[in-house]
């Protein structure tokens, strides 16, 4: 009988490959990622159909993922991924919530053009 390549010898179970730094670990030390509608859909319970990618917990892992563009091609998914919601989880102190705040410094971050509210919004025509 064959050893099972996807099992440690010690019985943490099955080893996957960080598509960031490309070093491999146990599946439970690593987040899996599916492709959803464009977006890079993070899975931590390991449940979720289709094909995964696996990365380590680490907003460096995630950037040098991104900067390789390591997801379309690990997920085989033609053009880029949007990997806002896996950065949100990742790296909560970087990101820009919902409503426009920036969690740094809880500031409004200006997300859409000022608009005057005395200005017409349809110029009339002559």
């Amino acid at each position: 009988m064959a050893p099972d390549r996807d099992r440690r010898d010690d019985g943490r179970g099955p080893v996957r490959t960080c598509i960031g730094c490309r070093s491999r670990a146990s599946a439970s030390e690593l987040l899996r990622v599916v492709a959803a509608d464009g977006i890079a859909d993070p899975d931590p319970r390991h449940r979720k159909p289709g094909r995964g990618a696996w990365v380590h917990p680490d907003p460096d892992c995630l950037t040098r993922a991104e900067r390789r563009s390591a997801f379309p091609r690990a997920l085989r998914v033609p053009g880029p991924l949007d990997t806002g919601a896996l950065r949100a989880l990742l790296d909560p102190d970087s990101v820009v919530t919902p409503t426009g705040h920036d969690r740094r410094d809880d500031r409004r971050v200006r997300t859409r053009k000022q608009v005057d509210p005395h200005e017409p919004a349809v110029k009339p025509s002559r």
